[in-house]
Order: C-alpha cells, then sequence, then structure tokens
C-alpha cells in the first residue's frame, strides 16, 4: 500500500491534484503557495457570488470585486491555472433570499453556513471533482482528521480564530474531500508564510461583515429583496400590553436593548419576534434566558447514528453564538425531533442561530433552532405560538 502524502492522500504531491478555493485573502493565498511549495498539482477556483459592479469599491468583504482582482493576481504570482466562476444566481436564490426570507420570519440567520453548505462545500466540490482533483483546500480555521469512525472536523489551534461554527453543516461524505492546510497555523504564522512566499496580500484585512452586506445594514438588503414584505406593527409587554410602534420587526434582534423608542420604568429587551402577528414582543432581561433549544435539519459527525444515543441524552458542549464559549449541555432525541439542554442557560436565543456541538476538540455536529424555551413563564398567547412551533419541528433527516 502507497504512503500517503501531507494530504492524508495516497501518491505523490505532484501525481495529486487539488482545487483550492481562493477568495483573494491573506489566508486562501497562503493554502495555494504551501501547496505549490509541496509540489501539488494545484488549481485556483474563485466563486463570483454577487455583483461585481456594486461590489468593486466595498471594502470588509469577499467573492466579488477587488478580492477577486487579487485572486488571480496571486495565481499569476504562484504561476498555477485560475478560474472565476459565476455563481451569482445560485448564490442570490439559496443564501441571499434564504437570508431575507430567515429575517421576516423572525429568525436571525447565519448565512455564511449556508453558503458553506449549499455553495462551497456543494458546487465546489462538484466542480473540484470534474477537473479530476483529489482535495478541495480552503484557508478556514479548522482541522480535519482520520479517526476511528472515519474523518473527524477539530477546531483550529488559534482559537480566536476558530470557524468551526460555520462549518457544522459540514458531511461526513464532504470530509473525505475537504481539507484545511490552516488548521493548525496562528494567524500571525499564516501572515508571516504570506510575507515569506512574496504575496502582495500578505497585509490585507480580514472581511467582517457578511459578503453581500458590506455596510452592515440588513434592513435595507431585506427591503431592496422584498420590497412589500416589511409590515408596521406594534410592540408588545409580555402580558400582551402595547407598549409602542414599530417600522418592522426585521429592525429589530432577540436581546436588543436601545434603540426599542418605547418608555417604561425599568429596561425592556426584545424577548420574541412575532412575524406572524408582526409584532415585537420586549420584557426584563430575566425573560431573555433560555435552557431548552429545539433544532432541525440535525447535521451528525459523532459516533454511530443520532437516532442511536442514549435514552438518558448525550452529555456535550454546545456553541450558541460564533462569539460565544461552548457550555455543557444534553442532547436529547425526542421522537425524532432533536433538542439541548442547556446546563447553565443562555440569554437572548434567536431562531434561526446555530446550535453547535462539541466533545473536546472535536466537532459533533449541529442544527438551526427553532425554538428556545424561557426559563421564566411568558403570556399565553406566546405560549400557544410555542406550542405550535414544536408541532412543526422538522424530524431528524
Amino acid at each position: 500500500m502507497s504512503s500517503l502524502n501531507t494530504l492524508s492522500l495516497p501518491g505523490r504531491p505532484q501525481d495529486t491534484r487539488v482545487v483550492v478555493a481562493m477568495s483573494g485573502g491573506v489566508d486562501s493565498s497562503v493554502v495555494a503557495a504551501l501547496l505549490k511549495e509541496q509540489g501539488y498539482d494545484v488549481i485556483g477556483i474563485t466563486l463570483q457570488l454577487y455583483d461585481h459592479g456594486e461590489a468593486v469599491q466595498a471594502k470588509g468583504s469577499c467573492c466579488a470585486g477587488q478580492d477577486i482582482h487579487d485572486a488571480r493576481r496571486v495565481a499569476e504570482e504562484l504561476n498555477i491555472p485560475h478560474y472565476v466562476l459565476d455563481y451569482e444566481k445560485r448564490f442570490a436564490s439559496t443564501v441571499m433570499e434564504e437570508f431575507a426570507d430567515s429575517y421576516l420570519a423572525g429568525e436571525t440567520p447565519v448565512p455564511c453556513v449556508s453558503c458553506n453548505q449549499n455553495i462551497k462545500f456543494h458546487d465546489l466540490l462538484k466542480t473540484a471533482r470534474e477537473l479530476g482533483a483529489a482535495a478541495l483546500a480552503t484557508g478556514h480555521y479548522i482541522s480535519s482528521k482520520l479517526g476511528p469512525g472515519g474523518w473527524e472536523l477539530h477546531g483550529a489551534a488559534d482559537s480566536e480564530r476558530d470557524q468551526s461554527y460555520f462549518l457544522f453543516a459540514t458531511t461526513r461524505k464532504q470530509l473525505e474531500l475537504l481539507r484545511f492546510p490552516l488548521g493548525s497555523l496562528k494567524k500571525s504564522e499564516t501572515r508571516a508564510l504570506a510575507h515569506k512566499f512574496g504575496l502582495k496580500v500578505a497585509e490585507k484585512s480580514d472581511s467582517q461583515d457578511i459578503c453581500f452586506v458590506p455596510t452592515g445594514r440588513y434592513s435595507q438588503v431585506i427591503q431592496r429583496l422584498r420590497p412589500d414584505a416589511v409590515l408596521p406593527g406594534d410592540i408588545v409587554a409580555l402580558d400582551g400590553e402595547v407598549l409602542g410602534r414599530h417600522d418592522g420587526i426585521i429592525n429589530y434582534t432577540i436581546g436588543q436593548r436601545r434603540g426599542l423608542g418605547i418608555a417604561a420604568s425599568e429596561p425592556l429587551f426584545v424577548v420574541r419576534l412575532d412575524a406572524e402577528h408582526s409584532r415585537v414582543v420586549v420584557g426584563p432581561r430575566e425573560s431573555l434566558r433560555s435552557s431548552k433549544v429545539w433544532l432541525r435539519d440535525l447535521n451528525w459527525l459523532g459516533e454511530g447514528d443520532f437516532e442511536k444515543i442514549p435514552q438518558k441524552g448525550l452529555e456535550l458542549k454546545a456553541k450558541i453564538r460564533s462569539t460565544g464559549a461552548p457550555q455543557a449541555a444534553t442532547l436529547r432525541n425526542q421522537d425524532g425531533v432533536a433538542f439541548v439542554h442547556l446546563h447553565e442557560g443562555e440569554d437572548g436565543v434567536s431562531p434561526g442561530q446555530a446550535c453547535v456541538f462539541y466533545d473536546g476538540t472535536r466537532i459533533l455536529g449541529g442544527g438551526w433552532i427553532t425554538r428556545a424555551e424561557p426559563v421564566n413563564q411568558l403570556s399565553p398567547d406566546i405560549a400557544e405560538h410555542r406550542a405550535g412551533d414544536l408541532e412543526a419541528a422538522t424530524p431528524v433527516s
């Protein structure tokens, strides 16, 4: 049996074709340079995901405008083939439209996960196979390694850069072809390598915003995509008392305190967004605390099948936000519906967010939050809404 190369693939690097997803940033550029230096047959591919003309002047984004130019220039410096694939329509229909609909439904979507799941790790993997590549390499800060049961996902060595939250939906089959060469590096080490290779993007700033919302104004994008769907409504207390009016629930997020435009004797926070009745529900800080979270579209990367986890549940760590720390939790399967009990509880849990599972450094998968059960009892009408959510919960697939 032939020995494995540095990408855990059989054969010599020079006999191994690898496609590198090049965004035009320093991370993916270093990946391409590293693999080229190691002797691999490297092909760079950049996805044009949204309107090139509108994005040329946008800073702090990716996959458009100047970034495409930077990716092409790096490929020229490395003397590797480079292709730009137009995925604007696919991106608009599977990521941007879904983003808008999710916000209008009162959720807090995470479009970067959807992009990885439905485009970068789906369509781009298909293209890599068509090009005869043995692997698709990216500049994500995460690690994959062969375990007893196959490929596993693990957090990055640089905890501040770790992107595991955004990659929880990666499937076992995808992991067989994906490689993450930066998983063992710190960002400072990546930049040092960029200088070593003489890359002109060595000091380029990292992307900060959602790529198609470079201004950070989500409501503007949603109003452009769904101009007739943003409706005004009432701001109400937990008991249903009307406290004021709003111009659209898309302007509010769970846990928000400032900018509510209402007078109250105590600080009030957005507790829930009732899209069906176009209401913003507010309450005191203690009403934000949740301990039980229901999930849909679970992606399981742990041992065995999720359906066969113990009746008492599985003890693990769970993360609700990309910037939060994982906390002790119990994952259970209730008649095909996954839910998580957060031992310490969490403030401001919103439908549409991801809940990601960990066992040490290993990512066990995760799912999308459909609802969170508050520690404190809510009003009868909201309790009725919660019950309807449970009936509509999506079984684990």
